[in-house]
């Protein structure tokens, strides 16, 4: 049987054959090709593709489910020699906005962020308004991650000293009525205790009482959480609350039984208790226990000594009420917030 014409001219086959077609001046072989990403090898089927179907951008595209502008992006910066071409560029802009804050406003910002490191950037502009310096929210939020990508600012190492509580039933204290209505400052004090670790095998008790309505916050820091401990809190809550209470709200604590509800029943202030496992109606004395702890307890400097946490502690409560803005209260400090509604707090601080 007589071969064909084509096998006769390459006697060595098929094979022969096509290693002699003369390729496009595009090709390149695809050994020959650099390491590419999975972006830059899709991008490089498709110029395959748009090369061997009539090089016509509209069918690529359409094929492809791009634009025409895309197809054509490519086709320019399409290299045979260097496929790298094909790889994403950066898209860090070539000019960068500089920095139009001053020195002075930074070293504003550094100084009192480190003085009150737990707090962000909307309570650090009302602090630096203030002082008479006028800086966006956004612009010290700028300044601050400015500082912590030099490294001159460090945020504080966070300490874990609470642990959580143990509650038992409870004899005596009532419920919530429905209709206790909470309006002004004084309806509801939330208190709480929360334990602090400052040392490995110490725990010291400290009790936290909240205004529901100002945010007002007093602290008492003891060794024990006992219920004689708890009916002394009265005492300092009664000095250093700028208005009267009508009702405080408890848990199930043994430190709020005995002695502490003689003396509630002594003052003739109201006493709630909350139903077992409900420490979410006790959400505003539960938040203040984690601010505090925050913004505080893990970044205070004082000595691991009942006596230098106690000091420090009511200076940071002086802090809490006249100085750092509550978002709550429309970033407002519970003082501003009192004044605002006609109760004067200069006789207690």
């Amino acid at each position: 049987m007589r071969k064909s014409t084509r096998q006769r001219a390459h006697p060595q086959g098929t094979n022969a054959h096509n290693r002699m077609v003369r390729r496009p001046a595009w090709w390149v072989p695809r050994e020959a090709a650099p390491d590419l990403s999975r972006d830059a090898r899709r991008r490089l089927g498709m110029l395959d593709w748009h090369r061997s179907h009539g090089s016509n951008v509209s069918l690529t595209a359409r094929h492809y489910g791009v634009g025409r502008s895309t197809v054509y992006r490519w086709l320019g910066r399409y290299d045979r020699f260097h496929l790298e071409t094909l790889e994403d560029r950066g898209s860090a802009p070539h000019r960068r906005r500089r920095p139009t804050w001053t020195l002075a406003q930074l070293q504003a910002v550094r100084s009192i962020r480190e003085r009150y490191p737990r707090w962000g950037k909307d309570k650090l502009r009302i602090l630096l308004r203030r002082a008479g310096m006028l800086l966006s929210t956004s612009m010290v939020g700028r300044i601050l991650s400015r500082l912590l990508r030099a490294g001159d600012l460090h945020e504080p190492r966070r300490r874990r000293m609470s642990v959580r509580q143990r509650r038992w039933q409870r004899p005596y204290a009532i419920r919530t009525p429905a209709g206790w209505a909470v309006k002004v400052p004084g309806d509801l004090v939330q208190l709480d205790t929360l334990d602090i670790r400052p040392l490995p095998g110490q725990v010291w008790k400290q009790f936290t009482a909240r205004d529901v309505v100002s945010r007002w916050d007093t602290l008492e820091l003891g060794r024990r959480a006992t219920a004689a401990a708890a009916a002394a809190v009265l005492d300092r809550l009664a000095e250093r609350m700028p208005f009267p209470i009508r009702a405080i709200s408890i848990d199930n604590g043994s430190e709020f039984m005995a002695e502490f509800e003689t003396a509630c029943a002594e003052r003739e202030i109201r006493l709630f208790v909350l139903p077992p496992r409900s420490p979410k109606l006790h959400g505003a004395v539960e938040r203040a226990n984690r601010t505090h702890t925050e913004e505080f307890y893990e970044v205070t400097d004082a000595e691991p000594e009942l006596a230098a946490f106690q000091l420090e502690l009511r200076a940071w409560e002086t802090v809490y009420n006249t100085i750092r803005p509550h978002q709550s209260l429309g970033y407002l400090t519970p003082a501003e917030y009192l004044a605002s509604v006609g109760i004067d707090v200069y006789r207690t601080y």
